[in-house]
């Protein structure tokens, strides 16, 4: 049994079968996800666990080397934007939401927090970037 780092098993093992680009997505509660895309769904509670909280368990774990975010997050909800930047160490692009949704078709698969504030999602493309040595 693991002792530290994400506990879940589903989620770990996707995290541990990332490759180069592949993208995850870490949704609020309401982010349609399409069929065929594995579905981790960790909402229990409205707000539980939040996407903040996932978000910086994730990149604990997982070597990123960009992200998309829904254009719609600035305006509406600039809170956890600030704090996603914050915990973000790679460029970030920005779409509108609707092409937001149409690339979630493409995730390896997309990680529901409980999650209830406007466009609280991101796609995570993992990447070398700090994995090896410059």
């Amino acid at each position: 049994m693991r002792r530290r780092g994400i506990l879940h098993p589903q989620l770990a093992r996707i995290l541990s079968e990332m490759g180069h680009t592949d993208g995850l997505v870490v949704a609020d509660a309401g982010l349609p996800i399409p069929r065929g895309v594995e579905r981790v769904d960790l909402g229990f509670l409205p707000g539980q666990p939040p996407f903040l909280a996932v978000v910086e368990a994730v990149l604990a774990e997982l070597s990123v080397e960009g992200a998309i975010l829904a254009e719609e997050i600035q305006s509406a909800n600039p809170e956890v934007l600030r704090e996603v930047l914050a915990r973000l160490e790679a460029p970030v692009t920005y779409v509108p939401h609707e092409a937001f949704k149409e690339r979630v078709a493409s995730a390896r698969a997309v990680v529901r927090t409980g999650e209830c504030t406007p466009y609280a999602n991101v796609i995570l493309f993992s990447g070398t970037r700090g994995v090896f040595p410059g």
